[in-house]
């Protein structure tokens, strides 16, 4: 089973990579840390006779790599209510993909992923990050996205996000059961418990 780490965040080793990191500790992953990417936000021709134009960006690198994995974590701060405008430009860009020939079997590949979600802010994010967390349900809902489970965190300066020990408790239970499902699916491909199998 493999695993990729969407980052969203602009601050390195920022509270949401704290929290994050946490969770995939001891674990196989891919990590893409988006603001190392050029992307450009999304002009929407979908209507429009002549289609969506090639953009000179990096956006179709990152679909190329998180194509190849079962589960999708996507890490973001809390911005304004919100997740950030690189993540949400990557996202509104999707758009774009389902209308690519080059990418033909976009939404199918992507209703076959699982996902989690991971969010910090500073501002009551339990109660007010809640329809963040709802607006990930509902674009996983469409692209058809299984969407297991999500932590919210508080963390404002950084480090602050240690200091929330419902959230470090969430994080090891989210980490058990990503451990479950990679050596469920080790079974099922026919490697032993014991057995190390390398991950992107």
């Amino acid at each position: 089973m493999k695993i990729a780490v969407i980052y969203g965040g602009t601050r390195q080793d920022g509270n949401t990579e704290i929290i994050t990191e946490r969770v995939v500790e001891g674990l196989s992953v891919e990590r893409i840390y988006l603001k190392d990417y050029k992307i450009q936000p999304i002009e929407d021709f979908r209507h429009s006779k002549s289609g969506f134009h090639t953009v000179d960006d990096n956006y179709n690198e990152i679909i190329d790599r998180i194509v190849p994995h079962d589960i999708l974590i996507f890490a973001t701060p809390i911005y304004w209510y919100g997740m950030s405008g690189t993540l949400k430009n990557f996202i509104d860009r999707w758009s774009q993909t389902l209308k690519d020939s080059q990418y033909p079997n976009f939404k199918t590949t992507m209703a076959t992923k699982r996902a989690c979600v991971i969010a910090v802010g500073g501002d009551e994010p339990s109660l007010k990050g809640l329809p963040l967390i709802q607006q990930f349900q509902y674009i996983f809902n469409f692209i058809g996205i299984s969407f297991d489970e999500y932590i919210i965190a508080k963390g404002d300066k950084t480090g602050e996000v240690l200091l929330d020990k419902s959230a470090l408790f969430d994080a090891g239970q989210m980490k058990n059961r990503l451990k479950i499902k990679i050596s469920e699916e080790d079974k099922i491909n026919g490697f032993s418990s014991t057995e190390t199998k390398e991950l992107p």
